[in-house]
């Protein structure tokens, strides 16, 4: 494939970036994927200060091919992470649930590309404001932490397209390289892929949850919570118990009760299938086996330039 706006901002072989999911991505899959010429991200959202220091450390180790790190900005001890991602030398930040201007020039003045996470061309926009070198739009098929809005990949990367003058990387429901042609031929100039990482061997979610992956079927992931952040799940005895609640019309304190703490946590790292938080999105009913990261790159590649050459014949 030849270089393109997203391989030359991260100097990578492809312009596939692998999300920094919580639970999932530790230094194990970031240097998998960015071994394999994509983008590597490590996921700070679910590691102490301290210990993402030692990812950062041991990716350093495990590759010399650039990777970076994903930071929730709803997290705290958001000021030490910063201070630790500069200290390492990070050279790339995707932030994601906060306001981007918060952090973007402190990074850009330390030599850091910064990308922000977002799922509105409203934002998208606020984000360039604010500076960042490129935005990552994510449809309502993603899992995890999603839009209020519901708007799907199909329609939100045209419309971001059509206002954004830097890079765009497209995410939800970007599980092959067909997908990342559609993609790509709808406006973006790479993509994030989260799920089909999840359900790799260098994952670092426990394997019960790796087999719930590749068991779910069409219809087995839900968004709720929107009260609170609204998060895309499996259908499991937790969702069941947010479904039961939300007949009472229960209170943002009632949820976040239930919510309680540590659910992505119990269900993803801890393989607790019945009271965890189980993120993951709708791209899981075509996943049906777990493989090595760079496989996974690999694989999409090859079909990004098959699917090339069918488009070129129709």
């Amino acid at each position: 494939m030849t270089q393109n706006r997203i391989t030359e901002l991260f100097k990578t072989q492809y312009p596939i970036v692998q999300g920094g999911m919580i639970w999932n991505s530790g230094w194990r899959l970031a240097s998998a994927v960015s071994n394999a010429g994509g983008l590597g991200l490590i996921g700070a959202g679910s590691m102490y200060p301290e210990v993402l220091r030692e990812h950062i450390q041991k990716c350093k180790q495990a590759t010399n091919k650039p990777f970076g790190v994903n930071v929730p900005m709803l997290y705290p001890d958001l000021e030490l992470i910063m201070k630790i991602i500069v200290e390492e030398e990070v050279s790339i930040v995707f932030t994601s649930a906060g306001n981007p201007k918060t952090y973007t020039s402190f990074l850009k003045e330390n030599g850091i590309t910064v990308v922000h996470v977002v799922s509105s061309v409203k934002f998208a926009l606020k984000a360039q404001e604010a500076g960042v070198h490129a935005v990552v739009a994510e449809g309502f098929e993603a899992g995890g932490h999603n839009g209020r809005e519901e708007t799907t990949t199909l329609t939100l990367i045209p419309m971001v397209k059509e206002q954004l003058q830097i890079p765009l990387i497209a995410a939800g429901g970007i599980a092959t390289g067909r997908a990342m042609l559609a993609a790509m031929v709808l406006g973006a100039d790479g993509v994030q892929v989260g799920s089909r990482f999840a359900a790799s061997e260098e994952s670092s979610a426990h394997k019960a949850f790796k087999d719930a992956i590749v068991q779910a079927k069409e219809g087995d992931t839900m968004l709720t919570l929107k009260e609170l952040a609204p998060v895309r799940l499996i259908k499991n005895k937790f969702y069941e118990d947010i479904q039961t609640l939300y007949t009472q019309n229960p209170g943002i304190e009632q949820l976040k009760e239930l919510l309680g703490r540590a659910r992505a946590k119990k269900g993803m790292f801890e393989g607790n299938l019945e009271e965890g938080e189980l993120e993951i999105g709708q791209i899981s009913g075509l996943i049906q086996d777990i493989k090595p990261a760079g496989d996974i790159v690999r694989e999409m590649m090859a079909e990004f330039e098959a699917a090339k050459k069918e488009v070129n014949k129709l």
